[in-house]
């Protein structure tokens, strides 16, 4: 299953840097405001040193990473749900996103102007928030008008959905998130189709400075963001997109001298797109054979035929049960054979909850 964040944020802030350093692609990006007009999509591979590990055991003819789509956002301002700046049209690039990824600037540059004139990283996501908020209460009134009539002919759809509606609408009515109603998931589902931004997970991602990745809580702007993030219950992570974008230029074999000396144990972009990867509860579990040694995507708490079924529909329509070798296990015994020899492989029915990194034989009939 391949999950989808859009990447969002005021105009300057790095959007479309750190969009092309991930994606090594081609985003227009520069010291402008509204440099990206339009939006861009990449697919990125999800980090996982858990492959080449199987892969040296089996010898496989290719391996296949799991992988995530992003898609870099036109800038918001103040106003763009109202048609200020680029106006809304980003919104339909949004909605059918998994979940939505904030890039907050938090470096100084004096030739790259802020849009609001200063740096302040609670105000950018404050701003960001509200036009998100804004449009998702425009949906939410035309619905909750269209139902409230049809509800007092005595519809019981649209009496459920009316009783959702007005709870969503009167967080949003406050300024809150969607999210914060705690809807359940029978009313989650009712309302699926309005696609609302504010009930979308959220990653912030501050954009720091190189001096600041030894110690980002030293930058205020981070810090700020940090806080925020811990009210909301989001994630946030540290990256600077500038430094990244210059890493992935370089040749390969040059590449850990680099982040040694920037004080990165690994490319920071591997980090944001782990974290972008978990917002969604997501997992891995590995399929190894000679033709290919692959990671496929899951949702935490998917079971056994659930799993099986991301491979192909008939493997979940006839599943009869699962061979399983715990990742750690298949590394020790060096394969399927000895785990097996060592009882190290088990038999999993359908009730099998499937665990990260577990490595998987489906056996199924159609």
């Amino acid at each position: 299953m391949a999950v989808k964040c859009g990447i969002v944020g005021l105009p300057g802030v790095g959007k479309s840097v750190l969009f092309n350093a991930m994606t090594k692609g081609d985003a227009a990006s520069g010291n402008f405001l509204f440099c990206t007009t339009t939006a861009a999509t990449g697919i990125v591979d999800v980090p996982d040193s858990r492959l080449g590990k199987l892969a040296e055991i089996v010898n496989p003819a290719r391996i296949m990473h799991a992988t995530q789509e992003f898609v870099d956002i036109p800038g918001l301002v103040r106003g763009s749900s109202k048609g200020e700046g680029l106006g809304n049209s980003f919104l339909q690039d949004i909605r059918d996103m998994d979940a939505l990824v904030q890039v907050v600037r938090c470096f100084e540059n004096p030739d790259m102007p802020h849009v609001e004139g200063d740096l302040n990283a609670r105000r950018d996501v404050d701003i960001v928030d509200m036009e998100l908020i804004i449009k998702d209460l425009e949906i939410v009134e035309k619905s909750l008008d269209k139902h409230q009539k049809t509800a007092k002919s005595g519809n019981k759809e649209s009496q459920y959905l009316v009783g959702i509606l007005e709870k969503v609408h009167g967080v949003l009515n406050e300024g809150r998130w969607a999210a914060t109603v705690g809807l359940n998931h029978e009313e989650l589902h009712a309302i699926k189709s309005y696609c609302l931004l504010t009930l979308m997970p959220v990653l912030l991602v501050g954009n720091i400075d190189e001096k600041d990745i030894p110690n980002p809580s030293g930058n205020a702007h981070y810090a700020a963001l940090e806080q925020l993030a811990t009210e909301r219950g989001w994630a946030v992570i540290p990256i600077c997109a500038k430094l990244e974008a210059d890493i992935v230029q370089l040749p390969s074999e040059d590449q850990p001298m680099f982040l040694e000396e920037a004080g990165l144990s690994e490319p920071g972009l591997n980090r944001f797109i782990r974290a972008a990867f978990t917002l969604l509860s997501l997992q891995t579990y590995f399929t190894a054979g000679p033709k290919e040694v692959r990671a496929w995507t899951i949702p935490i708490g998917a079971t056994a035929p659930q799993a099986a079924g991301v491979i192909h529909s008939d493997f979940e329509r006839g599943f009869i049960r699962a061979q399983v070798i715990p990742y750690e296990d298949y590394i020790a015994c060096h394969g399927e054979h000895k785990a097996k020899e060592t009882g190290k492989m088990r038999m999993e029915g359908k009730n099998y909850v499937v665990k990260d990194g577990d490595v998987m034989i489906f056996l199924f009939n159609v």
